[in-house]
């Protein structure tokens, strides 16, 4: 099963959209960024819709990409650049481009890819028991430029640092006192808290909701489509290098990694 990135409408106005990789705590696969990029392009088409619920399925946000596929395409650099610049940056694109309010209701993991994602949000909620991170350093490779972009923004520079560099998992209270969640509610209440801010946006002006979010993209100080071309062009060389293979191999073997060449 390659996942799904289902949508339900709620009241003809409120949209929940569900990231649902079961086993894997809602990892993405390629199709689900594929898919994630169609439902938001979805979205902004329809003129009806008034706010965004964005979730993941069975008490976790979403764990990061999924690792076993990518074997299938990570070690040659065409088809490396191909799924960030394409399949996850799409997605991604898809999510920040979209006018109507978005809420991450977060749970669980929020790993990688779940950081990514909610980093594309308007509004984030989380549950106490939610964890975040970017630990890709264990498998060896990366953030891609236009993604650690978004997520600088997001989650602080520092942060991102943190993150990236030390492997760091942070719980909810911290994210929330570094200023990347807006509310950390109790696991049980975590529904009802996010039903109650979409109680009170269903009523609020569509026009000058679109509006706002045109507003603060233009007003963002960091576009990441606008990273310069000559990093974008560099930034994929690593695809065969020993110590992304080592990495990627390390994890599906279910072993720890043994780092020690470079790029």
């Amino acid at each position: 099963m390659a996942g799904t990135v289902s949508v339900a409408l709620a009241d003809g106005c409120v949209v929940w959209v569900t990231l649902d990789h079961t086993g894997k705590f809602n990892a993405m696969s390629r199709a689900m960024w594929r898919s994630l990029r169609s439902v938001f392009e979805g979205i902004q088409q329809d003129a009806g819709v008034r706010c965004v619920v964005l979730r993941g399925q069975g008490g976790h946000f979403c764990a990061g990409g999924d690792i076993g596929e990518y074997a299938d395409f990570r070690f040659e650099e065409s088809s490396l650049r191909d799924f960030h610049e394409n399949d996850v940056w799409g997605g991604l694109q898809a999510v920040l481009d979209c006018d109507v309010p978005v809420i991450a209701q977060i749970d669980g993991n929020c790993m990688g890819a779940g950081v990514e994602i909610a980093s594309c949000c308007d509004i984030r909620i989380a549950s106490d028991t939610a964890r975040f991170g970017a630990p890709i350093a264990k498998l060896g490779f990366p953030m891609a430029p236009r993604e650690a972009a978004l997520v600088a923004r997001a989650v602080g520079e520092l942060t991102a640092r943190e993150m990236l560099l030390s492997a760091a998992v942070l719980d909810a209270a911290e994210m929330h006192r570094r200023g990347f969640l807006n509310q950390v509610v109790a696991a049980p209440t975590l529904d009802v808290t996010v039903a109650a801010v979409v109680d009170r946006m269903r009523p609020l002006a569509p026009q000058a909701a679109r509006m706002n979010k045109q507003t603060f993209r233009a007003l963002a100080p960091v576009i990441a489509h606008n990273i310069a071309t000559d990093l974008i062009a560099n930034a994929y060389h690593y695809a065969s290098s020993a110590e992304h293979v080592e990495g990627i191999s390390a994890f599906t073997e279910k072993r720890p990694p043994r780092f020690g060449g470079g790029v």
